[in-house]
């Protein structure tokens, strides 16, 4: 519970068993992440048994995010599975291409030659080779290559500067989202969005396949980035996909857009997950490179709510190791973070009651040096705002809404607790949750916490009263 910064933790063949899952769970996740790109629904609701029978059996909340595949435009395969192209090669990409040979591959995208045009450079593999459009004949674009390499089946194509057409929402996303509404996933990823329009596109088909899940919109195209602030709106949290992006913008560009997306986003009430190769030498090393170490602990100092392992857990050699690699670094950077508390309050105006006493909450807690903030919360929104400013003060949400527990294990610095029973006597519901932080050693008799509560007691977003405890006033009826 030292560890403000949570860890998603991508599931595959590497951390499918049940051994891991319950070593994962030890070491410190707090959400996984199932890649719909790869592996069968079954496949997908298997792996979210697994981890929820791991994560009751440690008494720990973790979070489930379902992240769909989008329109990933690849090439085919090859007849022998790669080639290797040099520079200077003539190289055709066939939309009408069956198998690849060294002079041509397919393309599952079919309409790619439609968006581009003589001069264009598409980058292969997330930019490990380079081609440039020499001209677009009918299903063939024809190209020369700038930058070789070797080419294996179904690698990714991207356009310098974007510009590609093909929609967020794929007809396998959509049968994906009814995949993820029945497994109850807690967290919807969207690959690839361009507008607020492909958010509210899958919000509304999330809802139509009974989902509330929270939708995180991932930013990885420059049209993405030029909208940045309607997307915000349109969503409930951003993901930082820096592969993709870094390929369209130029990978000297990412590290400026991650900083400004998680300050818009964190402005906004918003969530943020930071990803791609956090870790990314531990696929094959038991230790990180130093590299790595400061990559983590910058994504912590700019205020992330999350970083997020890919490959590292999915398909690699040490995916309980990598967790506690990643935790350690964190707490190392929260140790060091600058509490700005007073300058974060200069200029706010608040217009809703439950927001203004979250932020009392917060700010009360820091200058009085209480032991916690204890938010007894119905949907988890106080709990939400009061994380969106680092008072260094840990916050405990207790609330008797499963899903909503779910929901706060991506929110930095809040720690959900299920409260098992809801009552509408305010003194004996504050005096269990009071005995519910004793009982998890968060607190000791004695000890200054910082209570929120809204009456009538049961109602979301009814957060209005504030009150100061020492730990042992209540008595439990």
């Amino acid at each position: 519970m030292s560890r403000h910064t949570k860890i998603v933790a991508t599931l595959g063949p590497a951390s499918s068993a049940p051994e891991v899952l319950e070593r994962m769970v030890q070491a410190g996740i707090d959400v996984v992440r199932m890649n719909f790109s790869h592996g069968t629904a079954e496949d997908h609701k298997a792996r979210a048994d697994g981890i929820r029978a791991a994560a009751t059996k440690f008494g720990r909340t973790v979070g489930i995010l379902g992240d769909l595949q989008g329109p990933k435009i690849r090439v085919g395969k090859f007849d022998g599975n790669k080639i290797t192209l040099a520079v200077g090669d003539n190289f055709i990409l066939d939309a009408a291409c069956m198998l690849g040979n060294q002079e041509r591959v397919g393309l599952d995208y079919k309409d790619l030659p439609k968006d581009v045009v003589t001069g264009d450079i598409l980058l292969l593999d997330d930019g490990r080779l380079k081609l440039e459009v020499l001209s677009v004949r009918g299903q063939e674009i024809h190209t020369r290559v700038l930058v070789g390499g070797e080419l294996s089946n179904n690698k990714g194509i991207n356009r310098q500067g974007g510009g590609l057409t093909a929609p967020a929402l794929t007809a396998k996303d959509m049968d994906d989202i009814k995949t993820a509404a029945q497994i109850g996933v807690d967290f919807v990823a969207v690959s690839f969005p361009k507008s607020a329009a492909d958010m509210y596109m899958a919000r509304q088909l999330l809802r139509a396949a009974g989902s509330n899940a929270v939708l995180i919109a991932k930013i990885e195209r420059v049209e993405a980035v030029a909208n940045l602030e309607e997307i915000l709106d349109a969503s409930d949290g951003v993901m930082v996909a820096r592969g993709d992006l870094a390929v369209e913008v130029g990978d000297a560009s990412v590290p400026a857009l991650q900083k400004k997306m998680i300050r818009l986003a964190r402005d906004r009430n918003k969530l943020t997950i930071t990803a791609t190769q956090m870790m990314e030498s531990m696929i094959h090393s038991p230790v990180p490179t130093r590299a790595e170490v400061s990559d983590v602990a910058n994504a912590v100092l700019d205020g992330t709510d999350a970083v997020m392992l890919s490959a590292e857990t999915a398909a690699g050699k040490y995916p309980v190791e990598v967790v506690e690699s990643m935790a350690r670094i964190c707490v190392e950077a929260e140790r060091s973070a600058e509490v700005t508390l007073d300058r974060e309050f200069l200029d706010r105006v608040f217009t809703r009651i439950d927001q203004s006493i979250a932020m009392a909450a917060i700010w009360t807690a820091h200058h009085l040096k209480v032991k916690a903030i204890a938010a007894l919360t119905q949907s988890g929104s106080t709990a939400l705002w009061m994380s969106r400013i680092n008072c260094g003060v840990p916050i405990y949400a207790l609330t008797p809404d499963a899903d909503a527990v779910a929901r706060m294990a991506l929110y930095r610095e809040v720690y959900p607790l299920q409260m098992t029973q809801q009552h509408s006597d305010r003194d004996r519901l504050l005096a269990e949750a009071e005995q519910l932080l004793i009982d998890r050693g968060v607190v000791e008799k004695g000890d200054l916490i910082v209570l929120t509560i809204g009456e009538p007691i049961g109602t979301a977003g009814g957060t209005n009263t504030l009150k100061i405890v020492r730990v042992g006033e209540h008595q439990i009826l």
